[in-house]
């Protein structure tokens, strides 16, 4: 269990990392729900949190936003005093093959999926240094893995998420902090809802499983990275996928 712990996910608003909040609540830890544009969200999820008995407060920052992030971690450090557990979520894509991708669209998803989890990392583990202790967890993809058309700019931030797991693992772990990934595959999530069912069919007959995974199954590979359970693992790719990169 997590009681006691405060645990900061950013893009928490929604999706998987909304599933992701709700869990570590669930089990004890105070979380921070971060967002960018939809406070309303939110609310929402730490009016969901309160209800049922956990504790939760919201904070926005765009993680793209270097400054943003440092003040968000201080808010945090002000109100709590310490951090426990890191998750890196917050993620877009903007979709489009190659040869017509825009540099604005790639640069856009570069600095919210990856830079934007350097950002609070940085911030965070001068905290969790000094507390000798720390859980980190950033969510790649399976398509940082494998790749996949028409994502070139997605498919390279996964990858350099977990390019950055490994080296910051490295760097930490002789204090007591472990740094891991997730590797989601084909989630129920909005990202997959506004697939149509043409490429729901073709992703679905490409997984093991036959089927997608629910935001929830992510979660609760998080929640275990999280526990002491996990105290041995670092540096680490957990694939969440159905069996796509088996």
């Amino acid at each position: 269990m997590l009681e006691g712990k405060i645990a900061v996910v950013t893009g928490a608003s929604r999706g998987i990392g909304k599933a992701v909040a709700l869990k570590l609540a669930s089990m004890g830890a105070t979380v921070v729900v971060n967002y960018n544009g939809s406070k309303e969200k939110a609310e929402e999820v730490k009016q969901e949190i309160e209800a049922g008995g956990g504790t939760a407060s919201i904070c926005q920052c765009n993680v793209s936003d270097h400054e943003a992030c440092k003040s968000m971690i201080q808010d945090v450090m002000d109100a709590y005093g310490r951090i426990d557990i890191l998750v890196n979520n917050a993620g877009i894509t903007r979709d489009g093959l190659l040869m017509k991708m825009s540099e604005e669209d790639f640069d856009r998803v570069i600095d919210i999926n990856l830079k934007g989890a350097f950002n609070t990392t940085r911030f965070v583990v001068r905290q969790m240094l000094r507390q000798k202790s720390g859980r980190i967890i950033n969510m790649a993809s399976v398509v940082g893995v494998t790749g996949n058309a028409g994502q070139v700019n997605y498919a390279a931030s996964k990858a350099g998420i977990i390019g950055l797991t490994k080296a910051t693992a490295r760097e930490v772990a002789s204090r007591g902090i472990t740094v891991n990934a997730i590797a989601p595959g084909f989630i129920e999530t909005d990202m997959t809802d506004v697939l149509s069912d043409k490429v729901k069919e073709a992703s679905v007959s490409q997984i093991p499983l036959g089927r997608f995974g629910k935001p929830e199954q992510v979660a609760a590979a998080a929640a275990f990275l999280a526990s002491e359970d996990a105290g041995y693992i670092t540096g680490q790719v957990l694939h969440v996928d159905g069996g796509m990169v088996m």
